[in-house]
């Protein structure tokens, strides 16, 4: 009993001493509270401006804000193909920049006889140098180029360790990724300077957010891809250019032009899982509103989430997720 009351009598004195710090940790504790609210009130307000607002709020079409024609580069992956096409049915004729003429033509032609809109097909092949960028300069002379959509290829969207990627694909993939949409962007801003007008469109990937195992090639593209287009946003944001990077996560396969890559699994489509054409239809409304988002609501939600889990926790995972299967 006298070991109860000694015990009681310890922890009341060092509860009186220690009275002040438990009453700053308090204070403490509501200010990180605080600060929280503040930040996620913030991100839904941000979330309803950038994603719902637009689509509701009818604003000007985007050949009066930006010009009439749109220079494509990446036109093969679905997502890119979904947003030419959104990019059609808002009366803006294409440029397809490609190496394989073939993949587009089909495209080139459909978008002509659905929408009336020019298109034209250029084949460029960037193992040549600077040879390359003259068919390129002869297109786009005398056009109102209002928009620059680059698509990253995620021809290794399936896990591979780098080594195991041949020496020239990973060239090619460097060189594609890199090096030619760098220099599609040189091409097109000095028009888009001298009318002090246009959209530049990255389209990279979710993947640039956390690293991820096995696609060492597409986290370090999309990467490079989404940091570009923020420096030029910085850059150019203020000649009346808008400089927009796209980080789409998961997109469903398009039931009509299967996969790029027959290594990759099929999507199913879902919520968080859009067909390209919902995809490409909800990115094409945050034009001019943000110049860096993921162009799908519910794929802010996933970014948000992301941004919580400490990068450790998110390699561990996926660390066990890859032993696992």
């Amino acid at each position: 009993m006298a070991a109860v009351d000694s015990f009681q009598f310890l922890y009341r004195e060092i509860s009186r001493s220690c009275n002040s710090y438990f009453e700053t940790l308090a204070l403490v504790g509501a200010l990180y509270t605080a600060s929280r609210a503040v930040i996620l009130l913030s991100d839904c307000c941000t979330l309803v401006r950038v994603h719902f607002l637009p689509r509701l709020i009818p604003s000007k079409k985007l050949t009066q804000r930006y010009g009439d024609w749109a220079v494509v580069y990446g036109a093969s992956e679905p997502v890119a193909k979904a947003y030419t096409e959104e990019l059609a049915r808002h009366a803006i004729s294409i440029i397809f920049v490609t190496r394989d003429p073939s993949s587009v033509r089909d495209m080139a032609a459909y978008l002509s006889q659905n929408y009336g809109v020019e298109t034209v097909v250029v084949s460029a092949d960037f193992s040549l140098d600077q040879v390359t960028c003259k068919p390129i300069k002869e297109a786009l002379r005398g056009k109102d180029i209002g928009f620059l959509v680059n698509c990253v290829d995620e021809s290794l969207a399936s896990p591979q360790s780098l080594i195991e990627v041949p020496e020239q694909h990973l060239l090619d993939l460097v060189n594609r990724n890199i090096a030619v949409t760098t220099l599609m962007t040189r091409l097109v801003l000095p028009g888009m300077v001298d009318r002090s007008r246009g959209a530049v469109v990255n389209i990279s990937s979710g993947a640039c957010c956390r690293p991820l195992l096995g696609r060492v090639t597409l986290t370090a593209s999309t990467g490079y891809l989404d940091h570009l287009s923020r420096a030029l946003h910085l850059e150019y944001s203020g000649k009346g250019i808008f400089i927009q990077s796209l980080i789409p996560f998961q997109i469903a396969s398009s039931e009509q032009q299967p996969s790029s890559s027959s290594s990759s699994p099929s999507r199913r489509e879902s919520w968080f899982v859009p067909k390209p054409e919902v995809y490409a239809r909800h990115a094409i409304s945050t034009l001019g509103v943000s110049n860096r988002t993921t162009g799908y609501w519910p794929h802010t939600l996933q970014y948000g989430l992301m941004r919580c889990i400490p990068e450790w926790i998110w390699v561990l995972g996926s660390r066990v997720l890859i032993s696992s299967s």
